[in-house]
């Protein structure tokens, strides 16, 4: 039986709204306590900034951060092509997706269509790839260099794979690898930034450990699906992406312990919600290596979180699902209704919000 919502089947539209093109942030602001913050708690939404958070946190409580690194995924490379001229080069842009086996990478290629079976790929810094396999209009492709020496290539020569709703306005620079990214990135694997923890600064987790806040970091990769629409009218019948994820002993530890203390645990982002979630599916959390497809729309009962921090979110997406879960339907209507009018800046490089568990 699919999920209900007021006496019915949850759709799709529940999750829709009007968004001006002009409130998609292109840039980030900066500094990045800037940012303004929503505040919802006990159905009240109050306007802040980011650099206030401390105001609304105790001490005693935990925040979940995830460490993930964002790599330069995105990169412009050359095939040879025959025509009547001879043999000419042609431009090729590569997206990578997610890791396979053996070293290799799945990607997004443009254009797919002419690149064949068996055919290099030739990119900057001495970087080449050979595509393996075309399947569901993507490819499989087989790097020159492995390890270390792919990832100093993809340093060098890569651009940071920013959102569609970004690039289809403006290219990659050399500010976003450094604003794509959050200061405490430390394992390589993600293709998109887990967003609401780029709000964080230095001087912010100073002011937390000076609150008495603790941190503890869980690691999932995000992955290029998380922009992936939903193409079911009736929610509970969407199928997730998996994503690769891992929450340590220690992080159980601390949250556990937190937890007994009555301290309040608080996900910094969609992604550590998810995955500390998927950690306590059971009904005990306990430590978690492997892949997580979990999805979280009303009806879910958190086992863990009892606040996130996230941006705001694409109309129709899993994501404002998963806040609706957190929060309650009509307090979700009431924040973005609330967010829209007052002018905040929305998706990856956007404001914040602070939302405590309905």
């Amino acid at each position: 039986m699919g999920a209900l919502l007021k006496g019915r089947v949850m759709k799709l539209s529940d999750f829709d709204f009007e968004l001006p093109q002009e409130r998609i942030a292109l840039r980030p602001m900066s500094p990045r306590g800037d940012a303004k913050l929503l505040v919802s708690q006990g159905g009240q939404i109050e306007d802040s900034f980011v650099r206030d958070l401390c105001h609304y946190l105790r001490p005693g409580d935990r925040l979940v951060l995830n460490d993930t690194k964002v790599i330069p995924a995105r990169l412009s490379g050359t095939r040879a092509r025959q025509s009547a001229q001879g043999l000419v080069e042609a431009k090729i842009e590569v997206t990578l997706m997610e890791p396979q086996a053996n070293g290799r990478w799945k990607a997004l290629i443009k254009p797919l269509r002419k690149l064949a079976v068996g055919e290099e790929i030739i990119f900057a810094a001495g970087l080449s790839a050979r595509c393996i396999e075309k399947t569901d209009g993507r490819a499989i492709l087989d790097f020159s260099a492995q390890g270390a020496e792919l990832d100093a290539a993809l340093d060098a020569s890569g651009q940071m794979p920013l959102p569609p709703y970004i690039a289809s306005k403006r290219a990659a620079d050399a500010h976003d690898k450094s604003d794509y990214q959050t200061i405490w990135a430390k394992h390589r694997g993600a293709v998109a930034a887990p967003t609401a923890s780029l709000h964080l600064d230095a001087a912010a987790l100073a002011a937390l450990q000076d609150l008495g806040v603790a941190i503890s970091y869980v690691t999932l990769h995000v992955g290029a699906g998380t922009f992936l629409p939903v193409k079911v009218e009736e929610v509970s019948r969407h199928k997730m992406h998996a994503e690769w994820g891992h929450v340590s002993p220690q992080a159980v530890a601390e949250i556990q312990q937190t937890r007994a203390a009555g301290g309040r645990i608080i996900s910094v982002g969609t992604t550590a919600l998810r995955l500390i979630e998927t950690a306590a599916c059971s009904g005990t959390l306990r430590p978690f290596e492997g892949n997580t497809d979990i999805f979280i729309y009303p009806g879910f009962e958190f086992q863990i979180t009892n606040g996130l921090m996230t941006n705001f979110h694409l109309p129709k997406s899993t994501l404002l699902m998963l806040v609706a879960a957190l929060v309650g339907k009509p307090q979700l209507d009431a924040i973005y209704a609330h967010a829209v009018a007052n002018k905040y800046r929305f998706f990856s490089y956007g404001d914040a919000s602070l939302l405590f568990a309905s």
